[in-house]
C-alpha cells in the first residue's frame, strides 16, 4: 500500500540548495535530499530507502508528482555524490550500509547516543554481600512471584546504564526512591552526587513529590534522608542553557558534577537533548532512565526510549539492561482504565471498544462524536462541568492543582475538534474574556510553547493567570522553588491550555480528562496517542469518537525510523 507524502517549500528548498553545492550530482539526488528534510521534519531520525518504493511524492501545491523511486538504484547513484558520504564523512548527508539517508546532525546526535550507551552497557557492581543485603531489607519478599522492582533495583545498582520501564503506577518512582536510599547506605561515608531530572517543569515536579512521598514511607534514618537529593530539575535547566540560547554550559568539555543521573519521562527526551544530556556526564557517571516505552515518541525527532527497549545488544552480548514493570498498584484489576490500556497496547481494538461502550466500569466513559450543529453546544457544557470550580479559585497555588484535575485533550491543533476551537469553546463557555482584547484574562490557564533561555521557561510549562496581592501575573510551578510568577507582558511563547494536543499532555496527570476525537481517522491518531491520552487520567476517561476512528486508531501504529537500534546491538 502507498503513502502519500506531499513535500514542503522548505524540503524543497534543501534540496534545490543540495544539488547546487554538489559537484557531482545524479539524477536521484534531489528527491533524496527532499525525502530526508521531509523525514526529519516528520520526527524520523532517517529515511530508510528500503521503505521509498512505497511513496507516492508530490510537491507543494501539487505542482508535480514524482514517481517513487527504486531503492538499489538510488543507492548505487547516490554513493558518487560529492555531498552524500559515509558513516564518519563530514558531508551533508551520510548514509549508512543499510541504506539509511540521514542529515548530518542527526548521524552525529545518533552516534553519539549511542556510543555513550555501550560505553556505560558494563558492571559496576558494590560488595556483593552489603548489596543482597540492602535489596533483602528494601525490596522484601512477600510471595513466590518475581519481584520486578527488586530485578530493577539490582540492575541499577550493578549496572552503569540501566532503564525501568512501566506504565502508570507500576511502582517506577517507588522503586528508584529505594535505589537511592540504598544507593547511599552503599557508598558508606562517600556522598554520591545525585542528579534528578525530567523533560518539562511538571514531570519534574511530579518526580520531586513522588520521591519525597516514597522515601516518608520508607523509614529511613535522618541520615540516608538528609543526604537524598530534594531538587528535580529540567534537563535544560541542569545542563545549564546559555542566556543566548547557544548551546549548554555543561558538555564534553564541562562535565556535570554528578554520581548517578536518574531520568523522567524518558520517552518524551528527544535525540538531540539525549545526546547532550550523556555526552555532559562524566564516563563512570551512573543513569537510569525511567519511562513508559509505548507512550507516544518525543515531539521532536527520535524515539529514544522505545529503541533502547528494543532488547538491543551491544559487540559483547551484553544486553542493555530494561526492566519492564508490569503490575499496576494505580489501577486494580476491576478497573476500566487500566484494562482498556492493556487493551489498547494490544492493538485489540474490537475488545477495548466493547470495553469502552459498554457501560460496565465507572471510570470508563464513552459518547458517540455529537454532529457538527450539536458539538458547540454539548461541548460547552462538558466544559462549564469540568472546569465550574477552577474557574472560581482565588490562589495562584489553588487555581494550578485545580487544573489538574480535568482537562480536554485532543490529537489534533486545527479543525472543529482541534485545541485550538476547543480553548475557544472553552472560553465562551466559562465567559471569563471580559473583552476581546484582553489576552491575559483572570483564570486563563497557558502552556509555553517554545523554549526561553534568558527567562528560564521551556516548552510545556504550564501557568495561570491569577490576581493575587492586587497584582495581576501568570504563575507556573517550580520544582525547585514551588511557585514562580512573571509579568502577562513578559510571558513567552504560549498557548491557551484549557484544551491540550496528547503530545503536549505527556508528563502530566489529571483526575479526569475529556478525549475528543475526529469525526474521521486522522494520520495524527495511533496506538501510542490513545494509550498515552487514556493514561494521563488518574480516575475517569471520558471519550467522545465515532467508532470506526476509535477502532482504526487502535490499529495503527507509529513507527519512528531510526538505526539507534542496530547501532546498541553492534550491527552498524
Amino acid at each position: 500500500m502507498s503513502e502519500l507524502i506531499q513535500l514542503s517549500s522548505l524540503d524543497i528548498h534543501f534540496a534545490d540548495f543540495i544539488v547546487r553545492i554538489d559537484k557531482n550530482p545524479c539524477d536521484q539526488l534531489w528527491l533524496a535530499a527532499a525525502l530526508t528534510s521531509k523525514a526529519a521534519g516528520n520526527g524520523h531520525t532517517c529515511l530508510d530507502m528500503a521503505d521509498a518504493n512505497r511513496l507516492e511524492i508530490t510537491t507543494a501545491g501539487n505542482a508535480r508528482q514524482l514517481p517513487p523511486p527504486a531503492p538499489e538504484t538510488w543507492k548505487t547513484a547516490l554513493v558518487a555524490c560529492d555531498t552524500v558520504g559515509n558513516p564518519g564523512d563530514y558531508t551533508p548527508l551520510v548514509m549508512d550500509g543499510a541504506g539509511r539517508l540521514y542529515l548530518q546532525r542527526s548521524w552525529e546526535y545518533e552516534r553519539l547516543t549511542a556510543e555513550a550507551i555501550l560505553s556505560r552497557s558494563r558492571h559496576m557492581p558494590p560488595n556483593p554481600a552489603l548489596l543482597e543485603s540492602g535489596l533483602e531489607r528494601y525490596f522484601p519478599v512477600t510471595d513466590n512471584q518475581p519481584d520486578l522492582q527488586r530485578e530493577a533495583a539490582r540492575m541499577a545498582l550493578t549496572r552503569v546504564f540501566s532503564v525501568i520501564s512501566g506504565g502508570p503506577g507500576t511502582g517506577k518512582t517507588a522503586t528508584v526512591a529505594r535505589i537511592l536510599a540504598l544507593t547511599i547506605e552503599l557508598a558508606g561515608d562517600a556522598q554520591p552526587r545525585i542528579a534528578l531530572a525530567a523533560p518539562t517543569g511538571k514531570a519534574a515536579m511530579r518526580l520531586r513529590q513522588s520521591i519525597l512521598l516514597a522515601a516518608e514511607k520508607l523509614g529511613l534514618s535522618d541520615t540516608i534522608r538528609n543526604r537524598l537529593p530534594d531538587e528535580v530539575s529540567t534537563i535544560h535547566r541542569l545542563l545549564g542553557v546559555r542566556s543566548n540560547g547557544n548551546g549548554f554550559r555543561h558538555n564534553r568539555d564541562n562535565r556535570l558534577p554528578c554520581d548517578l543521573l536518574v531520568v523522567d519521562e524518558a520517552s518524551m527526551v528527544d535525540l538531540p537533548l539525549m545526546a547532550r544530556l550523556l555526552e555532559a556526564l562524566h564516563d563512570r557517571a551512573r543513569v537510569i532512565l525511567l519511562g513508559d516505552r509505548d507512550q507516544l515518541a518525543s515531539v521532536e525527532a527520535g524515539a529514544v526510549l522505545a529503541d533502547i527497549c528494543a532488547g538491543s545488544e551491544d559487540v559483547s552480548g551484553n544486553a542493555v539492561p530494561v526492566t519492564q514493570l508490569t503490575k499496576s498498584y494505580r489501577f486494580a484489576g476491576e478497573s476500566g482504565i487500566g484494562t482498556l490500556s492493556r487493551l489498547i497496547n494490544a492493538g485489540d481494538g474490537d475488545s477495548a471498544f466493547e470495553l469502552l461502550s459498554s457501560g460496565s466500569y465507572a471510570d470508563v466513559v464513552w459518547r458517540q462524536l455529537p454532529a457538527a450543529r450539536e458539538f458547540e453546544a454539548a461541548f460547552g457544557a462538558a466544559a462549564q462541568a469540568g472546569y465550574a470550580v477552577y474557574a472560581r479559585t482565588a490562589t495562584p497555588g489553588e487555581a494550578l492543582a485545580e487544573l489538574d484535575r480535568f482537562r480536554v485533550l485532543s490529537p489534533l491543533r486545527s479543525g472543529m475538534y482541534g485545541t485550538a476551537n476547543l480553548n475557544r469553546l472553552c472560553e465562551a463557555a466559562l465567559d471569563l474574556r471580559s473583552g476581546e482584547g484582553e489576552p491575559c484574562y483572570r483564570h486563563r490557564p497557558v502552556m509555553i510553547s517554545g523554549n526561553n533561555y534568558e527567562l528560564g521557561f521551556f516548552n510545556g510549562d504550564t501557568g495561570v493567570v491569577i490576581e493575587n496581592d492586587g497584582r495581576t501575573a501568570v504563575w507556573f510551578s517550580d520544582p525547585e522553588s514551588g511557585l514562580r510568577h512573571l509579568s502577562p507582558l513578559r510571558l513567552p511563547a504560549h498557548e491557551t491550555a484549557f484544551a491540550l494536543t496528547v503530545h503536549k499532555s505527556q508528563g502530566s496527570e489529571f483526575e479526569r480528562m475529556l478525549l475528543i476525537l475526529p469525526e474521521r481517522m486522522s494520520e495524527a491518531l495511533s496506538r501510542e496517542l490513545l494509550y498515552t491520552a487514556i493514561t494521563r487520567a488518574r480516575k475517569q476517561v471520558e471519550i467522545w469518537s465515532p467508532e470506526s476512528v476509535f477502532r482504526q486508531a487502535v490499529k495503527s501504529r507509529t513507527r519512528r525510523n531510526s538505526g539507534l537500534r542496530d547501532k546498541l546491538a553492534g550491527l552498524m
